[in-house]
């Protein structure tokens, strides 16, 4: 009898040895005690404030799908403490690049961070970020569907290899009016044309005097934009043109590539190619000739092309277009997109093209696997069928970016192009003391007398050159000073 006992139990142990690790198994599968996750620990620009959009945008899903991985958000600077210090105190702002490596290099390292062109080529520069290229190979990832200006900018700013991957991107196209290209008699714009050959388009459709004057092109779509600020975001940056050197200590405007560029972008304001940057000079609106899109220089049918982003098509043209017999005022017309116009001498690049959220591994990441693994997963397919749903920005993938609403567009053209390379010069410096901002408004002023004729370009350059060199040397001699009025530096 106590053998029996002994024997039963004996096989009833045996029993339970077999069963517990198998439960066990079946319960780390299922369900993660809580505390004992993974953590992942994803390195920002600035927190302090709720992440609740963040997390919305890059992180929810993953968590969801990995529910052994738990991500923790690490921000560079501290925002809510930048928002409310009222201290008075003109310290200098923090360097976003130097908090930005303490997360990196810190004792306890976050394992990815996300952030934008500047800095990721930086980054890369000093060797702080782990090469994807061999993790790509490995894991057999087609690189091929992604478009050129995230995979080719991404590549170009670390010497051919990938250090990072931006699962959105952000761009630009040439808006134009088919109406008033058919009108005119004229063939409309096509994908990979030069800028001298846009503007020699856009001269040919220009006409007409006053209220009825329709312009050929616009930079931008806004009424009242100034050409100087227009050239300096998108004509200027593919050229590598610089106003200063890199160490910001001399002006180098004076040249004559300056004065062709110069040259060129004020022929265009002169010869009302153009809207003029006054919107005053712009037609008066009375309740006889009221437009409801008076701040939409495309929208209003006054310019046969601007450049827009691909927000536009989604937040007001195509809107537009669908209730055009419920806008008074409002005419509808047919319209397309073709690729922004590049330089020569750089074929194919786009300043209207950027990378804002560049993901990338920490070369010191402690968790590096579980890093490689939400890298892969907001790079995927599944992620970006999602994500293409997105208004604002596009999706890296180009098979999920397409027309909405059915809209028959040449939308290739906001992915053809390819971003400018972040120059080497420490712009965030100059903009932080308050140097930038300085030139660029005695530039946008001196622009102003070549257009009114008050001023040759080769005199307004000069000019340029000697108060920049002032407001230079008076940024050196006070590093600090950057809520210095600009009219104080360089006017007498």
């Amino acid at each position: 009898m106590k053998k029996n006992w002994v024997r039963k139990l004996l096989t009833i142990t045996l029993v339970l040895t077999m069963i517990i690790p198998m439960l066990a198994a079946c319960t780390n599968k299922d369900e993660v005690v809580p505390g004992q996750e993974r953590v992942l620990r994803i390195g920002m620009q600035y927190g302090g404030y709720d992440d609740t959009y963040f997390r919305q945008q890059w992180t929810d899903t993953f968590e969801i799908t990995h529910k052994g991985i738990r991500i923790e958000l690490v921000p560079a600077l501290d925002g809510a403490d930048m928002r409310y210090d009222n201290s008075g105190d003109p310290k200098k702002q923090p360097d976003r690049y130097e908090a930005m490596k303490k997360l990196l290099n810190s004792a306890n390292p976050v394992d990815i961070i996300v952030t934008d062109s500047f800095q990721f080529r930086k980054l890369v520069e000093d060797g702080m970020l782990k090469q994807l290229d061999p993790l790509v190979q490995k894991d057999s990832i087609d690189l091929s569907d992604f478009v050129p200006t995230v995979i080719d900018g991404i590549k170009a700013m670390g010497d051919n290899s990938l250090y990072g991957l931006a699962p959105t991107f952000s761009s630009n196209a040439l808006f134009f009016n088919k109406k008033l290209f058919s009108d005119a008699g004229i063939a409309p714009p096509t994908d990979n044309m030069t800028w001298d050959q846009v503007f020699t388009l856009a001269a040919n459709l220009s006409k007409g005097d006053g209220a009825d004057r329709k312009y050929g092109f616009s930079f931008n779509r806004y009424n009242g934009s100034d050409v100087f600020s227009d050239m300096m975001n998108l004509y200027i940056p593919p050229l590598n043109l610089r106003m200063f050197d890199e160490k910001g200590e001399k002006m180098t405007v004076n040249t004559p590539q300056w004065e062709k560029v110069w040259t060129t972008v004020s022929d265009l304001a002169i010869k009302k190619i153009v809207p003029p940057a006054n919107s005053t000079e712009m037609p008066v609106q009375t309740p006889e000739n009221e437009n409801p899109f008076g701040h939409d220089n495309f929208l209003s049918g006054k310019v046969a092309m601007a450049i827009g982003d691909y927000n536009y098509i989604n937040t007001e043209l195509s809107d537009a277009m669908k209730n055009a017999d419920k806008i008074k005022g409002f005419t509808k017309f047919d319209w397309d997109v073709v690729t922004i116009p590049s330089h020569p001498e750089s074929p194919g690049v786009s300043g209207g093209s950027q990378l804002y959220n560049i993901f990338a591994i920490n070369q010191k990441a402690a968790n590096p696997d579980d890093a490689w693994e939400f890298m892969k997963f907001i790079n995927s397919e599944d992620w970006a069928k999602l994500r293409s749903r997105s208004s604002w920005e596009m999706v890296s993938r180009q098979k999920y970016i397409k027309p909405k609403d059915g809209t028959n567009i040449n939308v290739s053209a906001f992915y053809k192009t390819k971003p400018v390379p972040p120059t080497k010069t420490d712009m965030e410096k100059f903009m932080m003391d308050g140097s930038y901002w300085q030139i660029n408004q005695l530039g946008t002023e001196l622009m102003q007398q070549v257009i009114e004729k008050k001023k040759s370009v080769s005199d307004a350059l000069k000019e340029w050159e000697t108060k920049g060199n002032q407001i230079l040397i008076q940024a050196k001699k006070n590093p600090n000073g950057n809520d210095t009025p600009p009219g104080n530096v360089y006017k007498g």
